[in-house]
């Protein structure tokens, strides 16, 4: 996939500028980061200050590196970035991560800062993500200028989601949490100031990115000189991947705090809504409800339609889930009476071969295989959500393998929900592992089975508007 961006993924060389041996420094976080073993590139440390750092021969100047510097990593004071990106334009960087904060986002100085900064990549054809950012984490090449340590911010092995945020702050709580939850990433950027870069440029980059399945987007504003680009770049990608974005600076104060916190301007909630929907983009209001969507999205195929069956094996969390399904609009509909007929042949006579089908608390793994096997293939259903209430007594762990077999064999969507402690934690665990979604509570499922609907319609639109 060839990019000007791809020196930011795919950096043969990398220059730390205020790298450092301090382990709280931010400079020497990001320099141990290129010294793990993932990363295949060579790893410059830029410290005048410094003979080596971590055991590497340091360098007073950029310019003084003996061989070519793809990427370059600011982690310094702004007052000093323009000289350095100076250095960078002398150098022949490809491109320039500025970490720094204190740009546009701090008033009129910073602002005249920033403009330096794009003055001299525009000159020099340098492309800059940031300033006022965290960077990238990529788990295909280890790239990694996140300047917080493992102690306190996990980092999540391989997969196919790819994150953009406007925050850094988010973008790190989405791989602390992907990290915990045990779902991997492949791409992870934060662009703060978007200076030059953005999310127009880096929504494309993942749309071509074989190693993308999903892209989730953390948004504070769009420029209203380029709004009408994105969502044409937007309408493009959501036609082959799915695209969740969660908008803040919904309200007036929230506008507010946009504008000081990455001089973004965040605009009408309503309108923007309006605006993700005619360009194919799913939105989520919250952290929670993105992660819980792109993990599906990921893991499972889109619906053709939104009838969705329900089993469970607690009558309380089906009625739930039923509510769950109702308020995003999804339908509900019973069995034909030929099939419950078929069911009740196959279940003791106390389950309800209603929709939701309950098997109660007596229930084991194959009870719940028999029912998915008459039911989900029928053209009745387009999907299921399957309440496993681990606490049941015969149920066992195999309940994974046999809602997996289901799953490949007739190629519908099942989504679970799995409530309870450290067992059922394990079983959800396992679940995730073969990729089925395993939600803690009826409503998270229910608005986990809204976005597989609703990119299923989004694709069916898409492909009308293409014949």
């Amino acid at each position: 996939m060839q990019s000007d961006l791809e020196a930011f993924f795919n950096p043969r060389s990398v220059a730390v500028v205020g790298a450092s041996a301090r382990k709280a420094s931010v400079g020497g976080v990001i320099f141990r980061n290129f010294l793990k073993p993932g990363f295949k590139g060579i790893a410059y440390p830029v410290n005048p200050r410094a003979a080596d750092v971590l055991g590497v021969k340091s360098f007073e100047r950029i310019t003084a590196i003996p061989g070519p510097v793809d990427l370059a990593v600011l982690a310094i004071p702004a007052g000093i970035v323009p000289k350095i990106m100076l250095d960078c334009e002398a150098k022949q960087v490809k491109a320039v991560i500025v970490i720094s904060g204190g740009f546009k986002e701090t008033g009129p100085e910073g602002a005249y800062l920033e403009q330096q900064v794009v003055e001299i990549a525009k000159r020099s054809g340098i492309r800059v993500i940031g300033p006022n950012c965290v960077g990238i984490y990529d788990t295909n090449t280890s790239v990694d200028t996140t300047f917080l340590p493992s102690s306190r911010m996990g980092r999540p092995g391989k997969g196919y989601i790819s994150f953009i945020s406007q925050s850094g702050a988010f973008a790190a709580a989405f791989l602390d949490w992907t990290t915990m939850a045990g779902i991997g990433v492949s791409r992870v950027v934060s662009f703060g100031n978007k200076a030059d870069v953005d999310e127009i440029e880096i929504l494309k980059y993942f749309g071509k990115d074989p190693e993308t399945k999903v892209v989730v987007e953390y948004m504070e504003g769009l420029n209203p000189s380029t709004g009408g680009r994105y969502l044409q770049v937007a309408r493009e990608v959501t036609k082959t991947k799915p695209v969740i974005v969660v908008k803040s600076g919904r309200t007036a104060r929230g506008s507010a705090a946009a504008a000081s916190h990455t001089g973004a301007l965040a605009g009408d909630a309503r309108l923007y809504d309006f605006a993700f929907r005619q360009g194919g983009i799913l939105t989520a209001q919250d952290f929670e409800e993105a992660f819980d969507q792109a993990k599906t999205l990921a893991s499972q195929p889109p619906t053709q339609g939104n009838r969705i069956l329900i089993v469970t094996d607690a009558g309380g969390a089906g009625v739930m889930t039923v509510d769950a399904c109702a308020a995003r609009g999804l339908a509900v509909p019973e069995p034909p009476e030929a099939l419950r007929r078929e069911l009740k042949a196959h279940l003791p006579g106390y389950c309800s071969t209603n929709n939701p089908v309950d098997l109660t608390g007596d229930t084991d793994a194959k009870r719940y295989q028999t029912t998915l096997e008459l039911l989900l293939p029928t053209p009745h259903f387009d999907a299921a959500i399957v309440v496993v209430m681990m606490q049941i007594p015969l149920l066992d762990l195999d309940i994974v393998d046999r809602l997996l077999a289901i799953s490949r064999k007739y190629k519908k969507p099942i989504v679970t929900c799995t409530a309870g402690g450290r067992f059922t934690q394990q079983a959800a665990r396992k679940l995730e592992e073969v990729g089925i979604p395993a939600l803690p509570s009826p409503a998270r499922a229910a608005r986990a089975m809204w976005a597989l609907v609703e990119y299923g319609r989004i694709q069916r639109d898409a492909a009308k508007r293409s014949s």
